[in-house]
């Protein structure tokens, strides 16, 4: 059972456990940036500053993608994945589940065409439910089903629709994202399943049970950095995935209030990450490709510099 209060307490173990290094690990990882439609306006200041690809939110048609890719190709960069987001699987509606299926697969012909190996996925979200506080989740589960079988310490009667809700939308997400495996296998594009915040997988162990769950290489985590610390530190969410799960990363930070509840998001490197601890968690889980920044406010020279810094340990 993991509760946020056990998670930071456990991260302070590790972190003064850990041993000192002369220089923080550095990691190979490529810098990219979310766009929309791919244009040589666009991508061209990126590659000025370092960035080697992007993301971009413009699902189209593939001859389109193509012409993105092309684009790309001639400034050394790449379009690394389609951020597809929010699908509606867990809908009572069969029409909005099946549109929410079609939306997916243009999606995944879009990024092969795009010529990037992996979309972003949000299978669905739960709201208006009465749920525990983020800081006092403590769940367990039935490692088989990957059930949800308590939220919280103490009478869990009052969140018995959350509950529900969250076995439901494992059940029918599992059971969607099944149905698009054999495409992105079809067309080497993995089905990223982001933690967003959508109430729902919110235990590194529940997530990783979720993710683990389909056995195949064409199903995996896209891990954001930002979107956990309101439940637990990342480098936690990390290390419980381990190696081999996590296809991409999102990198943006979070900023604790003083009691450790709530809060905001912040440009990374201004929250209450611990990012030499993210990074070797990163290391440990062996984790190289992609990382792209989600975020906006800064100049892209300083975005550069601070990714270097962050995620690759490059002071």
């Amino acid at each position: 059972m993991i509760t946020r209060r056990s998670v930071l307490a456990a991260s302070a173990a590790l972190l003064a456990a850990r041993p000192t290094f002369a220089a923080p690990p550095q990691l190979s990882i490529k810098k990219a940036k979310i766009v929309g439609k791919i244009t040589e306006a666009l991508l061209k200041p990126l590659q000025q500053t370092g960035f080697d690809g992007v993301e971009t939110t413009h699902v189209c048609d593939e001859p389109e993608a193509a012409v993105g890719k092309a684009v790309a190709e001639r400034l050394n960069m790449r379009v690394h994945s389609v951020l597809r987001g929010w699908m509606d699987f867990n809908s009572p509606d069969p029409k909005q589940v099946e549109s929410s299926l079609e939306a997916t697969r243009k999606a995944l012909r879009a990024a092969k065409a795009y010529g990037a190996d992996a979309i972003l996925l949000v299978p669905c979200r739960v709201s208006k439910i009465v749920m525990p506080e983020p800081w006092d989740f403590k769940i367990e589960f039935d490692e088989k089903t990957g059930h949800v079988t308590r939220v919280a310490d103490g009478d869990n009667e009052k969140y018995a629709e959350y509950i529900t809700a969250q076995n439901r939308a494992t059940d029918t997400s599992r059971a969607a994202v099944e149905k698009l495996i054999p495409l992105a296998q079809e067309l080497g594009v993995v089905i990223g399943l982001e933690n967003v915040w959508n109430n729902l997988w919110v235990d590194p162990r529940l997530y990783r049970h979720f993710v683990a769950s389909f056995k195949s290489p064409w199903a995996k985590a896209y891990f954001d950095i930002g979107n956990v610390v309101k439940y637990s530190m990342p480098d936690m969410w990390i290390a419980e995935l381990g190696a081999g799960q996590i296809c991409k990363l999102h990198v943006k930070d979070f900023k604790l209030n003083p009691d450790n509840h709530n809060g905001k998001f912040v440009h990374p490197g201004d929250g209450s990450i611990d990012w030499p601890a993210v990074r070797a968690a990163l290391a440990n889980a062996k984790y190289e490709g992609w990382a792209t920044i989600e975020d906006g406010g800064l100049a892209l020279e300083e975005f550069s510099k601070r990714f270097d810094t962050l995620i690759n340990g490059k002071a």
